[in-house]
């Protein structure tokens, strides 16, 4: 969830009332007379003068009055870069996931690279691509190897164009006794959700 306040814009020479709303990758002001985004990639000396968050992007400067305390959080907010996917999967060399299935998303790759296994004894949890049920219920068949309090990460296709889905995947984690308690984008096709058994 972004960050947004009501504040007043210097742009181009030029002052505006506007709304801003600060996202992951982008910053977007929107008012009567002014409507423009800025990628936070493409944002240069990004900076807190005073009461403003100044930064210059797309070759333009760009000033919002925010407050001391906001503009310091939006400045820190916009140059921390985002945790990688690995991070957010809580994957690594010391917390390696048994990987069900085969891996062909390239995001995914780079996040198991150093913390995948095949071997249940050295996994912390499980993560498997679905498709459709029955691969699914395949994947949770060989997730029960691992230690009850493990977790299953699941992948599937994200929005409303995947054939199982979001809503899919929670109604049979559900039946089969897990809760969802966690969830992370994966790449442009596909989410992640995490599961734990209920208790």
């Amino acid at each position: 969830m972004g960050l947004e306040a009501v504040c007043r814009c210097s742009l181009g020479g030029r002052s505006f009332d506007v709304k801003a709303l600060l996202e992951s990758r982008e910053l977007i002001l929107r008012g009567e007379a002014l409507k423009k985004s800025f990628a936070i990639s493409d944002m240069a000396h990004v900076r807190v003068e005073g009461p403003n968050l100044c930064f210059s992007a797309a070759g333009e400067q760009v000033e919002l009055d925010l407050g001391i305390e906001r503009a310091g959080r939006w400045a820190k907010k916009m140059t921390t870069p985002p945790p990688s996917l690995a991070n957010k999967l809580g994957i690594g060399p010391s917390a390696k996931a048994l990987v069900i299935g085969p891996v062909l998303d390239a995001n995914l790759r780079a996040a198991l690279e150093d913390a995948a296994t095949d071997t249940a004894t050295e996994a912390r949890m499980s993560l498997a691509v679905v498709f459709d049920e029955i691969g699914l219920n395949h994947a949770l068949i060989i997730h029960k190897t691992l230690p009850t309090a493990a977790p299953i990460w699941l992948v599937y296709g994200k929005g409303p164009r995947a054939t199982f889905g979001e809503s899919a995947v929670r109604e049979v984690m559900r039946n089969a006794g897990y809760m969802d308690n966690k969830v992370s984008a994966v790449s442009e096709a596909l989410s992640a959700a995490r599961f734990a058994r209920c208790k």
